[in-house]
């Protein structure tokens, strides 16, 4: 695999030890949650799931791919759930792995709502979403990818039960053995569905003005806290990503409530990845967000180190960098070469271009 080498950076300020939540953190690099499509047909990590999360146990916190609250909510071929026993057995594997490594690990909670198919849902249901608004372009299926379908709208009193679903995951993912969770608001699933008003067009009290459609997110986040505490919880958002076919008319207004809503109830931490917007979203959160806040999005060692030393952020959050580099601490500590990925290898079955990238040394750290 091809290399690239690092510029200088102090790779001091990587190492400062940082508490986030009720956890204590030995590092501030973080591993990004990255869907891998490694899982079997019925949402069960592998083997090699284990190995692939454990090498990269130098994070100061690995955070999961993708993970279903409930079969409803799976959105691509081979993406774990966490909703059976059979998941959570396996997902106890990695998280053993991971501690055994000296790393922290928290369950991504992600239900794509409309982006799915009805192949990838139990009796080839219809995907849910807020309204029934067809989103363009495809997903990938057992059959390859796939035009998306239009969604059926959830009725009100079916709210209550998805959001329940949410819980249950959170509880699962405690019996699991993650030390938290995150709350998946971002990239067009289903919570920024609710919150945006090109997917939302609901009359009930979900939809309408900025509260309501914040409403599905918010009570989802305090779903997750009431199973397992706000100390153990984080959410993620990416404004204006654009990201399956999503747009909120006031974007600004519409997060900047939303943020400060989140900020009242405490969390472990707000992950942030800035998406190329003419906002500085990463500023504009950490200035109405009292908390920790984790940023990412496409950074370098030096970009890293950059937000962590004029303290725009207490954490910074790593994905490609993290796939090619299982040792991606040590190297920052070396400033030696990276690996690049192969982004051909991304959603494959299989160990290539999984557990297979190089170490330095021939170890992992």
């Amino acid at each position: 695999m091809n290399s690239q080498t690092q510029s200088n950076t102090d790779p001091d300020i990587f190492f400062r030890p940082l508490q986030l939540g009720a956890l204590e953190l030995r590092n501030r690099l973080i591993m990004a949650p990255m869907t891998r499509s490694r899982a079997s047909d019925d949402g069960v990590p592998g083997e090699l799931t284990a190995t692939y999360y454990s090498q990269r146990g130098g994070a100061g916190l690995i955070l999961s791919e993708g993970v279903f609250p409930s079969s409803m909510g799976k959105g691509y071929v081979r993406t774990p759930g966490i909703c059976t026993d059979e998941q959570v057995a396996a997902w106890k594997k990695v998280t053993d792995a991971v501690h055994a490594a000296g790393s922290a690990i928290f369950c991504q909670i992600m239900h794509c709502g409309r982006i799915s198919h009805p192949t990838l849902l139990p009796g080839g249901a219809t995907p849910v979403a807020p309204s029934a608004v067809r989103p363009t372009g495809q997903t990938w299926t057992n059959d390859g990818m796939v035009d998306f379908v239009t969604p059926r709208a959830l009725e009100t009193d079916e709210i209550e039960v998805v959001i329940s679903e949410y819980a249950d995951a959170a509880s699962w993912a405690l019996g699991a053995g993650f030390d938290g969770v995150e709350l998946h608001a971002a990239s067009g699933y289903l919570p920024e569905q609710f919150l945006c008003s090109s997917t939302n067009q609901r009359s009930d009290e979900y939809g309408g003005s900025i509260a309501n459609r914040a409403r599905f997110p918010l009570e989802a986040l305090d779903a997750l806290i009431d199973v397992v505490g706000a100390d153990r919880v984080g959410i993620k958002l990416v404004p204006e990503m654009g990201f399956n076919d999503l747009f909120d008319d006031t974007p600004r207004d519409t997060y900047s409530y939303l943020v400060e809503q989140v900020d009242r109830r405490k969390p472990a931490y707000l992950h942030i990845v800035g998406a190329g917007s003419e906002v500085d979203y990463p500023d504009l959160f950490r200035s109405l967000f009292s908390g920790t806040c984790l940023v990412g999005g496409g950074l370098t060692a030096e970009s890293g180190a950059s937000l962590l030393t004029s303290a725009r952020s207490d954490a910074v959050v790593y994905g490609q960098l993290f796939l090619a580099n299982p040792d991606l601490p040590e190297r920052f500590r070396r400033g030696a070469a990276l690996n690049e990925p192969d982004n051909s290898t991304f959603y494959t079955p299989g160990p290539d271009g999984y557990i297979d990238y190089p170490a330095l040394d021939g170890i992992q750290a």
